[in-house]
């Protein structure tokens, strides 16, 4: 399998680690080919390489460290329970990022928080993405392509199929997910998967309801919610992004006054043009932004501007109801500067 970009040495020292386990290359690296070589798509250019080993990652890394020529590994890291390896390398002058994983299984004991995780074999592995067209997987022993879930037949129609009836209810991140993956590759929610979307969303599963402590949200409707946010607009054309998430119905995810508001774009243009977050100018519009930006842990200072902001808006108001909004530009600069607010 010829990725371009990627060197073949690196291929072929992949292979021979490989040789006496499973190991398969998975996830955007396989998508992208197949979309470039099948279907003609431009090259979005290489993405970090995700391989997956039935057993334990640690003894692969071994054998493909030993494999590699000298002076190539620039960095290791190990993390979780389950020893997922991220290597930094240097291939003929190129430098890539590997990331290693064990083949697992995950079950959702509570929808929105954190899995329950046990290590599993490849087919369980791609069992629990998102979509079919990320449990596509290369085989690197035997060069044989796996695709369990008809991910190939869905890049050719272009569309997103979630994986299991419970996707969203399990991990409602996979909704923002594919609303980055509908603007990067112009694909389309699939009527079945939409229709999931649609119904979960009304049913709300989940235990945690807008207005409950901040703090008490689940993982994948705080901390992992934004995370996939800050991905959206910082890696993905975010305009498209949104806009694709509000047509699903998923900015109710955050709060039920942002799926219902229209104004975001126009606040995200002008934080680009001061150079603003645009994740706080889209909590802007929330019911109550604070609280918002409390459940998803955005940064301290981005909460300080919101609430500088909020309180520059409440004094404006009062302001305009008792017609004393200033006339001259002294007086606005005045206003302004007796507000508190940083500049």
């Amino acid at each position: 399998m010829d990725i371009p970009g990627l060197p073949s040495m690196l291929l072929s020292q992949l292979g021979a680690a490989a040789a006496d386990s499973k190991v398969a290359l998975v996830g955007g690296a396989v998508r992208d080919l197949l979309l470039h070589r099948v279907h003609n798509d431009p090259w979005r250019g290489l993405p970090d390489l995700d391989l997956v080993v039935e057993g334990h990652a640690s003894a692969f890394v071994s054998r493909l460290v030993e494999a590699l020529p000298a002076q190539s590994l620039r960095g290791i890291r190990e993390h979780g329970q389950f020893g997922t390896v991220e290597l930094e390398v240097v291939i003929e002058g190129q430098p890539l990022l590997l990331d290693v994983a064990s083949a697992r299984a995950e079950t959702y004991p509570v929808p929105a928080e954190n899995p329950r995780v046990t290590l599993g074999g490849l087919a369980d592995d791609l069992a629990r993405r998102d979509f079919s067209i990320n449990a596509i997987a290369f085989d690197l022993a035997s060069g044989e392509l796996l695709d369990p879930h008809r991910g190939q037949v869905d890049l050719q129609q272009r569309c997103l199929r979630l994986l299991h009836s419970a996707s969203i209810r399990d991990d409602p991140t996979r909704l923002v997910r594919g609303a980055r993956y509908a603007a990067r590759l112009g694909f389309a929610l699939e009527p079945s998967s939409r229709q999931q979307a649609v119904k979960t969303l009304k049913a709300w599963p989940w235990s945690w309801r807008s207005g409950d402590p901040p703090a008490l949200a689940p993982a994948a409707l705080g901390t992992r919610l934004r995370m996939e946010l800050e991905l959206l607009v910082e890696r993905e054309p975010w305009a498209e992004a949104l806009q694709v998430l509000q047509q699903w119905g998923g900015l109710a995810l955050l709060d039920p006054a942002l799926q219902a508001d229209f104004q975001w774009p126009r606040r995200l243009r002008w934080a680009v043009r001061l150079d603003l977050p645009l994740l706080m100018a889209l909590v802007a519009g929330a019911r109550q932004p604070l609280a918002l930006a409390a459940r998803l842990q955005l940064p301290q200072r981005q909460q300080r501007l919101l609430a500088q902001w909020l309180e520059l808006r409440r004094q404006l108001g009062e302001r305009q109801l008792d017609d004393s909004l200033p006339a001259l530009p002294e007086h606005w600069c005045a206003l302004l500067e007796a507000s508190g607010c940083s500049p």
